[in-house]
């Protein structure tokens, strides 16, 4: 039974280790490179971090949408420091949320980041930018809630 649990921490570890590895440091021109590779279709853009509560309840809601829905195009933000790159991976395999595309603030300029997502926005997170296929965003500050996201999902 030890012999079992070790294996399991074991295989929970490696995972998110592999995650850690899969997470995209986001730097300048990051986020163009994210609309150019999202051109022509709705998604999701959430930034986040570790030690927001609110933050981690959006996760939570994430983790049961794009169970709910195979081809939700969601991509995340964490704003944390790349050093923790392991905590953001056990978080989002926590939540069920490996397969989301995930970035990392790396650059220690993190207003330069901030302003080249979006000028007006100043740091508050939670922070969800609704895309329309178009590339029009709409911006949610705060916690959102399932019937937010599944009004913009059934309209897109």
């Amino acid at each position: 039974m030890i012999r079992c649990l070790f294996l399991i921490a074991l295989l929970a570890s490696s995972v998110a280790q592999a995650q850690a590895q899969a997470l995209k440091p986001f730097v300048r021109g990051s986020q163009q490179a994210i609309m150019a590779s999202h051109q022509g279709k709705p998604f999701i853009l959430a930034l986040w971090s570790l030690d927001c509560t609110h933050c981690v309840d959006d996760m939570v809601l994430f983790g049961k949408l794009a169970k709910k829905y195979r081809t939700l195009d969601l991509v995340l933000v964490s704003t944390d420091a790349p050093e923790h790159k392991q905590q953001i991976a056990r978080l989002l395999h926590r939540h069920r949320l490996e397969q989301a595309e995930s970035w990392v603030f790396a650059d220690g300029y993190v207003e330069r980041l901030r302003f080249e997502i979006d000028p007006q926005w100043y740091g508050e997170l939670p922070r969800t930018y609704f895309f329309d296929a178009a590339g029009h965003a709409i911006a949610v500050s705060g916690k959102i809630d399932a019937d937010q996201v599944e009004r913009w999902i059934w309209g897109r």
